[in-house]
């Protein structure tokens, strides 16, 4: 693996709350062209430290890397204009506005122009053209013009990784992003996903163990805050200790295609 395409890494990240310890020492790398899941029962500190990650909540030690750079004391919204995208459990959208505004709205304030005065945000060339291809990429072209509040709920989770993409990120952190979908639509975001992949690094929390083997590279798997293994979905389908403490009597799905 080349340092260069590790394009966010933890260095023994913990985080506590009082006396309750969230993440617990853990390190990770995320690599430009995979999907990393974090997986782990409810609990076990997978959205906390998605949290840390993209610098929403402080670390009580460790430090973060970003393309290389120490930005483990950056806020959140610095985090996001050095690259970091992120996705949330429930549906963050402006429901009354178009599908197209969400994504140009996201654009505006990642790419502010402050000293801009005398032209409107709407007539912004660089936004329109980014909500555009965020459009494109997440697979809702013919949806442009919808007001986002009636998408279907596969649609909105769509929209939400669109308005990512509208901020031109490297990174993409989604937490749970397959939450409440049914099979066709689970189908259209794995595909979505897949497509993303070769231009990002991408964590993706999820408790849908079948689409969890199906579509990440590597597994980090998760126990009241420590990890307890990292490797691909093989050798995580093999290792006793996650049997153990997770997957249990689960029927783990072998290899499986992912829709183009």
């Amino acid at each position: 693996m080349l340092d260069d395409q590790i394009l966010l890494a933890a260095s023994n990240l913990s985080r506590r709350f009082g006396g309750l310890t969230a993440v617990d020492r853990v390190s990770l790398a995320l690599v430009r062209g995979e999907v990393h899941a974090i997986i782990g029962t409810n609990g076990a500190g997978k959205s906390t430290l998605v949290n840390v990650l993209a610098g929403e909540l402080p670390p009580s030690s460790g430090r973060v890397h970003l393309q290389g750079r120490d930005v483990t004391r950056w806020p959140q919204p610095r985090r996001a204009r050095g690259g970091i995208g992120r996705s949330y459990q429930r549906t963050t959208i402006f429901p009354r506005q178009t599908v197209f505004d969400n994504c140009r709205l996201t654009a505006q304030a990642h790419h502010q122009h402050p000293f801009d005065l005398f032209n409107a945000a709407a007539r912004c060339a660089e936004s329109t053209k980014l909500a555009h291809r965020a459009i494109e990429q997440a697979g809702l072209s013919g949806q442009a013009n919808r007001i986002a509040g009636t998408l279907s709920h596969g649609q909105k989770r769509q929209l939400e990784i669109a308005m990512c993409l509208a901020t031109a990120p490297q990174v993409l952190l989604l937490d749970e992003p397959l939450a409440g979908m049914g099979a066709e639509e689970t189908e259209r975001m794995l595909g979505l996903l897949a497509a993303l992949k070769p231009g990002h690094a991408i964590l993706l929390v999820e408790h849908d163990m079948d689409a969890v083997f199906r579509i990440a590279d590597r597994i980090t798997v998760m126990v009241n805050g420590t990890v307890i293994a990292t490797g691909d979905p093989v050798d995580i389908r093999r290792n006793a200790d996650v049997q153990t403490a997770y997957l249990g009597d689960i029927d783990v799905p072998g290899p499986a295609t992912v829709p183009a």
